[in-house]
């Protein structure tokens, strides 16, 4: 346990950042659902919109730092390359 000052608020920073970036990541992977889901149904426009958005939000949680630059420029990546596989074979 915390004894001094400086430890008691530090641990109630580290509280609310553990709660914000898991709030954080959830939305990210909620936005990476979004384009998986409409490439499933294969829906090429939907699926669009949603990898916009989806690449969007992934970008912002490198800039809040919720993961790294290379991380997220992989995810985006993958999801692109998947995209352009249902824009050919359609």
């Amino acid at each position: 346990m915390a004894h001094t000052n400086q430890a008691k608020k530090r641990v109630r920073q580290t509280l609310k950042r553990t709660v914000r970036n898991r709030a954080r990541k959830s939305r990210v992977r909620t936005f990476i659902r979004g384009v998986e889901e409409a490439l499933d149904t294969k829906d090429g426009a939907q699926a669009e919109v949603a990898f916009r958005s989806a690449a969007s939000e992934i970008m912002r949680g490198v800039t809040k730092g919720v993961m790294r630059k290379k991380t997220a420029s992989r995810k985006v990546s993958r999801l692109h390359k998947r995209l352009k596989a249902l824009s050919a074979n359609a």
